[in-house]
């Protein structure tokens, strides 16, 4: 077996079980926190156009977020979910804007082509070094590598922290991690310990 073969099998494996606890423990209540916190830390930031994402089973609901983000000022823009092995491009949003249905279940918006400066990445599973377990595709690691100046944001509920997720060559940190209890700081090169901010 090769090391590649190896990695992948681990994140398999890693992935049926965050999705199960995600599953179990994730709540209205958790989601709706980690919301508030995320919204503050956002508002708090100086990016000015925002990626967010529109929700897909399982995961928090950030449509009110996104419509927050808006009226105060802030371009959101929302991924469209290209072909496997192309990175993501996102659309200008705005809350009356007509939606479509993309691959895999996902909606985007009918608006402008936009660059981000920050971009919002969904997971199953993080650590404290910016490692994300995502759900598989590669479509953020392509992302965030063609958008090398956009700031890598993660979200998740505080129970899927792991101690240490198994990444390879081409799995791109995070440079934060919004949590409903904390704001994780870390170097977004994997490679030092995690400050965390309340």
């Amino acid at each position: 077996m090769t090391d590649d073969s190896l990695l992948a099998g681990q994140k398999s494996q890693a992935r049926q079980y965050w999705r199960r606890e995600r599953l179990l423990r994730g709540s209205p209540d958790i989601f709706e926190a980690l919301s508030e916190r995320l919204q503050r830390f956002l508002i708090e930031s100086d990016a000015i156009s925002i990626a967010s994402v529109w929700p897909l089973p399982g995961e928090p609901d950030l449509r009110q977020l996104n419509r927050n983000l808006h009226d105060a000022g802030r371009r959101v823009c929302l991924s469209v979910t290209t072909p496997l092995g192309t990175p993501l491009q996102f659309r200008m949003w705005t809350p009356d804007c007509a939606m479509q249905e993309g691959r895999f279940g996902t909606m985007h918006p009918d608006g402008p082509p936009e660059t981000p400066d920050l971009i919002l990445v969904p997971l199953l599973a993080f650590d404290r070094l910016g490692n994300r377990l995502g759900y598989g595709g590669g479509y953020y690691d392509r992302t965030l590598a063609a958008f090398p100046k956009a700031r890598a944001v993660g979200f998740a509920c505080a129970f899927q922290e792991a101690d240490l997720l198994p990444h390879g060559l081409y799995d791109r940190p995070l440079s934060s991690i919004v949590t409903e209890r904390e704001v994780i700081r870390t170097s977004g090169d994997g490679g030092c310990q995690g400050q965390t901010l309340s």
